[in-house]
């Protein structure tokens, strides 16, 4: 190897060394890693929880027919406003053709003995004038003929209303009238002109002719999960939210907590009720979707921390903090926690005034360039 390639190899591995030193010097130069610390401070801590449910009216009613028969009439529309006992609608009755003849066939049986039993109070009468018979045979004739005209009557009645479905110029024509029981919207109006409805008995809920609600007061109801309706009282104040009126919050009262929950999903549910302010200016309809915003639990001027700067231990799952002893020099301290509204969280053991909590997520300005 010739003299001028062995001071050339010589002169490379000499720059090499120094750049090797140079990059090492240049890292060790650079500051360590400075995290941030921060103190406890004193605040007002307030959970919450948000219910999924609607608005309904707090009264709401269903108008069924109390007789059989087709619809002739509808006077109303849906939501028209009505007052109680207002005319709805009127039925017409069908008669069923063996009732009909069943019902002739009693009057005319009552009227035979109708008059047979005429005939005989007559005769006994003028024989009780004469003296010919007694008073009490007398009284029995007038009393089977007073019954016969007694049964006659109510069978000519029963007629009619097989019939006409009630009785001309009597209070039974009211079962033919569908009326409003109670004042408030017309909310829906299922049957139409010609559509045939069946009467309401103990047998059968019958055709609902009209749903009528009162819709100056309404309700919410929503449901809420197991893990918090341990914490919900009836007379709680809570706030609701419709989702076709944006920017507005109506106040409402907790009436009603369900003793009883709902498996649904997986998880239990529990009904939850609660009486809704509505302001003049505001027109609800029934069925909105709501969320109701309930308070569950709060406390003023407490010790706490940001919820940020907690860690959790990935064996035992128990929070921590690191608390600063020395300059830039931590030591882990367990902490007991009360409640959390996900931004600050009660400390009830583990720290006092004045630590200085190490901000474990945030490096320093140098370390964020390095990186």
């Amino acid at each position: 190897m010739s003299k001028g390639l062995k001071i050339a190899l010589a002169v490379d591995g000499l720059v090499l060394s120094v750049i090797v030193m140079k990059f090492f010097a240049d890292k060790n130069s650079k500051a360590s890693v400075e995290y941030k610390t921060e103190q406890p401070f004193k605040a007002s801590i307030t959970t919450k929880t948000v219910a999924t449910g609607k608005v309904n009216p707090e009264e709401e009613i269903e108008v069924k027919p109390q007789i059989s028969g087709i619809v002739s009439e509808i006077l109303v529309e849906e939501g028209d406003l009505v007052k109680k006992g207002q005319l709805l609608a009127k039925i017409r009755v069908v008669p069923n053709a063996q009732n009909l003849a069943s019902a002739q066939s009693r009057v005319r049986s009552a009227r035979l003995s109708f008059d047979n039993s005429k005939v005989v109070y007559d005769r006994n009468k003028a024989l009780f004038e004469k003296g010919v018979i007694s008073k009490q045979d007398f009284e029995n004739s007038e009393l089977t003929y007073n019954q016969a005209r007694q049964s006659l009557n109510q069978s000519q009645t029963d007629f009619q209303i097989i019939k006409k479905g009630a009785v001309a110029g009597s209070e039974s024509s009211a079962n033919t009238n569908i009326i409003a029981q109670i004042s408030g919207t017309i909310l829906e109006i299922p049957v139409r002109e010609g559509n045939q409805v069946i009467e309401s008995n103990n047998f059968n809920a019958g055709t609902t002719i009209a749903t009528i609600a009162d819709m100056s007061k309404m309700i919410f109801e929503g449901k809420v999960d197991e893990a918090e309706v341990g914490k919900l009282k009836e007379g709680r104040e809570i706030m609701v939210k419709l989702g076709a009126i944006e920017k507005k919050e109506f106040p409402a009262k907790l009436t009603f907590v369900a003793p009883k929950g709902k498996e649904e999903s997986g998880a239990v549910q529990f009904t939850i009720k609660a009486d809704v302010t509505i302001d003049d200016d505001t027109y609800v309809r029934a069925g909105y979707s709501a969320n109701a915003e309930i308070e569950l639990e709060k406390k003023d001027s407490v010790f706490s921390i940001k919820e940020s700067l907690l860690q959790f231990d990935r064996l035992t799952e128990k929070p921590f903090v690191e608390i600063e002893k020395e300059d830039q020099k931590f030591e882990k301290v367990d902490v007991t926690l009360g409640i959390s509204d996900g931004i600050n969280v009660e400390i009830l053991e583990g720290l006092k005034d004045g630590d200085k909590i190490k901000v474990w997520n945030k490096a320093s300005k140098d370390n964020e360039e390095e990186n």
